[in-house]
């Protein structure tokens, strides 16, 4: 496995009264994720803790990997955590509805393997161009992709943070898992729609590309998010392939 460095930061942003974001970067494990919580208050803060927590325990002692194996990790950690958060929106009804949507990004030899599920994001720099590597699992994706709406319709949409897959609403886990090579240089982006509301993928691109360090650049992503108006939680994880 190349070696990777990585940074991550979580701001609660200018309007919300707690932060429901999570976070985990692992040089130890080759892993990091983030997860966005949903189902309000207590309840989803806890949804993203299990899936960060859960993740972390199914990849723990797994180094020397290869992609399959780091694939199938991927996809026990979202199944685990699924059920997770299901078994206790069942035990507490009060926490009925919790749930996340979840990044995860793991490494392995030469390549790398992107679980997702919801409206974050991975994205990756390669050669000063910026690709999301994922898909909205969301209404407005859905309306984009049949052509109904425009991108600029699609910005200011009133149903732009309707979800339709995310962990812990339903037993059968439908998830995005792809892979590919990873190569020296190589700068990854997880982050929740809290940045991606808020500023647009040629400043994201801009800002990966600068000369700045990994949590500069972090930094100047969460403040610029905050200085369009901050409206949800921002976190953003960084991971660099180091050549």
């Amino acid at each position: 496995m190349l070696p990777i460095v990585f940074s991550g930061k979580s701001d609660i942003g200018l309007k919300r009264a707690g932060n429901e974001d999570a976070f985990v970067i692992s040089p130890e494990l080759g892993l990091c994720l983030v997860s966005d919580g949903m189902g309000g208050a207590a309840a989803g803060e806890l949804a993203s803790r299990i899936f960060a927590e859960t993740a972390t325990e199914v990849f723990t002692g797994s180094m020397n990997r290869s992609g399959e194996e780091t694939r199938e990790l991927v996809r026990n950690a979202f199944n685990l955590a699924n059920k997770t958060i299901l078994d206790h929106s069942e035990n507490n009804p009060e926490h009925k509805g919790m749930g996340c949507t979840a990044e995860l990004l793991a490494f392995f030899e030469d390549g790398f393997a992107v679980g997702h599920i919801g409206d974050s994001r991975t994205y990756r720099l390669r050669n000063g161009l910026l690709k999301q590597l994922t898909r909205d699992h969301s209404l407005v994706q859905d309306q984009l992709d049949q052509g109904l709406i425009t991108q600029s319709e699609a910005k200011n949409h009133h149903l732009r943070n309707v979800i339709l897959k995310a962990l812990g609403v339903n037993e059968t886990l439908v998830l995005d898992i792809l892979s590919g090579i990873s190569f020296a240089k190589d700068l990854f982006l997880l982050c929740s729609d809290g940045l991606t509301d808020m500023v647009s993928d040629s400043f994201i691109q801009d800002v990966l590309s600068s000369k700045s360090t990994l949590d500069q650049k972090a930094d100047r992503l969460i403040q610029s998010a905050k200085s369009a108006g901050g409206h949800d939680n921002i976190t953003v994880v960084l991971c660099e392939v180091t050549p």
